[in-house]
């Protein structure tokens, strides 16, 4: 939050910019809550090298990293005018968890989800010399102990599936951020951790080191890179919605309110990119998972957020670890 206020502090005002007679008449900026370089700046990039064609402009991109993501909503909230120029690309589920950890200086809903990218399910697993081989296993060893968790942070939705899970099965667990993929992965294989929950994209690119379990999603769509692991909702005949690490481009409502031309040539050019044969191309070279790139619009958009509100909500002792 501190970085936040430097950077706003820093600032004279809102970024004030000409309407233009046409739209899009300039570059457009977008706003990373992330580090340069990261799985956003790759995935972003990616797709706007395709979505360039179809808006007829470019994109430029603004990094602000910190504080879970939280600074750059906050310079984004607070720098930048409502006038469809500007846009966040963000990662729903644990970005908006945040809003639940600690209330941001803005009205959620003074922004909206509009545009997603991709879906990357959590999921539970272990380290391939674990001497947890079955989900059973687990949840025995759970009912008779508290067991260890790994997870890149708290307020995440893999988080959120662990204690979904465990409610459900009456055992007991100790999350523990790990700060990042790789070293959740690696907390499992050591056996630093019991076991660990991660967006499974992460864990199929471990490959042989891991076992996969369970799946927080409806489906297990990349099959046996996910050595075929069943939902939990299979399992259990429990009815949690996916939870996911799902990028989306945001932008603020007013800007939606105010240019709802714009708006909808920012969505009808968006949703061009899916069905160019370029983008699944350039996916599929840099290892990325097809099965994961998923159009969804405001509605969609709407529903996962909401999603992530309610159970954030329920679970917030345990994401801010008291």
């Amino acid at each position: 939050m501190g970085a936040a206020a430097a950077v706003l502090g820093g600032s004279a005002g809102l970024v004030s910019r000409a309407c233009a007679a046409g739209y899009p008449e300039r570059n457009i900026d977008v706003i990373v809550p992330t580090a340069e370089g990261g799985g956003a700046d790759r995935n972003m990039r990616a797709f706007n090298a395709i979505w360039k064609k179809y808006l007829n402009t470019n994109f430029e991109p603004g990094f602000y990293p910190g504080a879970s993501g939280r600074v750059g909503y906050e310079v984004y909230m607070g720098k930048y005018e409502p006038d469809a120029y500007s846009l966040i690309f963000g990662n729903m589920g644990p970005e908006v968890l945040n809003w639940v950890v600690q209330e941001p200086s803005f009205n959620i809903d003074d922004y909206i989800y509009w545009g997603r990218v991709d879906v990357d399910p959590g999921c539970l697993f272990v380290g391939v010399e674990s001497k947890f081989k079955t989900l059973d296993d687990i949840i025995a060893e759970g009912k008779k102990r508290k067991l260890n968790v790994g997870t890149s942070r708290l307020a995440h939705p893999a988080s959120i599936g662990m204690l979904a899970l465990a409610e459900h099965t009456g055992i007991e667990v100790n999350l523990i951020p790990l700060a990042g993929g790789k070293k959740t992965v690696s907390g499992a294989v050591t056996g630093e951790v019991d076991f660990s929950v991660l967006t499974s994209g992460s864990v199929a690119a471990a490959g042989d080191a891991v076992t996969t379990l369970l799946i927080f999603d409806d489906q297990n769509a990349l099959g046996e890179a996910l050595d075929n692991a069943p939902t939990m909702n299979q399992v259990y005949g429990t009815n949690l919605p996916p939870m996911l690490s799902s990028r989306a481009y945001g932008i603020h409502k007013a800007a939606v309110d105010k240019y709802p031309d714009r708006f909808k040539l920012l969505q009808t050019s968006f949703r061009k990119v899916f069905d160019d044969p370029e983008y699944k191309d350039f996916v599929i070279k840099n290892k990325g998972h097809w099965e994961y790139v998923q159009y969804g619009g405001v509605e969609e958009c709407a529903k996962f957020k909401q999603a992530m509100l309610e159970l954030g909500a329920k679970y917030k002792a345990y994401l801010t670890g008291s």
